[in-house]
C-alpha cells in the first residue's frame, strides 16, 4: 500500500499515520524526518537543506523534492509506506507523481483528515507539552492527573508559542491557500478519500482502514 496523508496541521495525521503504518507494516515517511535524516546523512540535498534552515529560509523545492526521491528509493519503501507532509503544493504533486513513475509504483489512495477550524483551534490552544520528557497533553482531551505536572516523570508542562490562537489561524490560512488545491488534484485521480477527523481516534482509524479497502 502507497498512501499519501493529508490534512491541516493539527488533524492528527501523525496520530493516525503510527497506528495504520504498525497495522500494515508500513514505514511513516514524514517531511521533517526526512529532513533530519538528509542532514545527518551529509548528503549534498542535506546540506544544501541545513544551509537554508539555518539560514531561516525556506528550502526550495528542488531540494525537497530531491530528498522526498532519495527516501522513496529506500529499501523499506519499495512495498509500501505512508508518505506525510509532501506534496503541500500542485507542483510538488506534480513532482511526486514522477518520482512514483520512475520508481514504478501507483498511489493506492490520498487520504484527507478533515476537521472544523475552530476545533484545529481548540486543539492547539489546550495543548501542554512537557518540559522533561516532551510528552504532549492536553487540557480538555488529555488532561495530565496532576494539573501542570507531567505523568511520566513529574515535568513541567508548558504551552508551545506556537500553540495560539493567532498562530494557528495563520497556519490555517497558508494552509488553505496552499494545500487545499490538492482536494481536487487528487480527487481528479480517483485517490481521494476524506475522513472526519473531529471524532473519536478509534473512529478515526476505523474509517482509514475502511476507506483503504473502498
Amino acid at each position: 500500500m502507497y498512501i499519501l496523508l493529508m490534512g491541516p496541521p493539527g488533524a492528527g495525521k501523525g496520530t493516525q499515520a503510527d497506528i495504520i503504518a504498525e497495522k500494515y507494516s508500513l514505514p511513516h515517511i514524514a517531511t521533517g524526518d526526512m529532513f533530519r535524516a538528509a542532514v545527518q546523512e551529509g548528503t549534498e540535498l542535506g546540506k544544501k537543506a541545513k544551509e537554508c534552515m539555518d539560514a531561516g529560509a525556506l528550502v526550495p523545492d528542488e531540494v525537497t523534492i530531491g530528498i522526498v526521491r532519495e527516501r522513496l528509493q529506500k529499501d523499506d519503501a519499495k512495498k509500501g509506506f505512508i508518505l506525510d507532509g509532501f506534496p503541500r503544493t500542485v507542483p510538488q504533486a506534480d513532482a511526486l507523481k514522477d518520482i512514483l513513475a520512475e520508481l514504478g509504483i501507483s498511489l493506492t489512495a490520498a487520504i484527507n483528515i478533515n476537521v472544523p477550524t475552530e476545533d484545529l483551534v481548540e486543539r492547539a490552544v489546550g495543548r501542554r507539552v512537557c518540559k522533561g520528557c516532551g510528552a504532549a497533553y492536553h487540557i480538555k482531551f488529555n488532561p495530565p492527573k496532576v494539573s501542570g505536572v507531567c505523568d511520566s516523570c513529574g515535568g513541567a508542562l508548558y504551552q508551545r508559542d506556537d500553540d495560539s490562537a493567532a498562530t494557528m489561524i495563520s497556519r490555517l490560512s497558508v494552509y488553505e491557500e496552499n494545500t487545499r488545491p490538492l482536494i481536487d488534484y487528487y480527487k481528479k485521480a480517483g485517490l481521494y478519500r476524506e475522513l472526519d477527523g473531529s471524532q473519536a481516534i478509534e473512529k478515526v482509524t476505523a474509517d482509514f482502514i475502511a476507506a483503504l479497502s473502498a
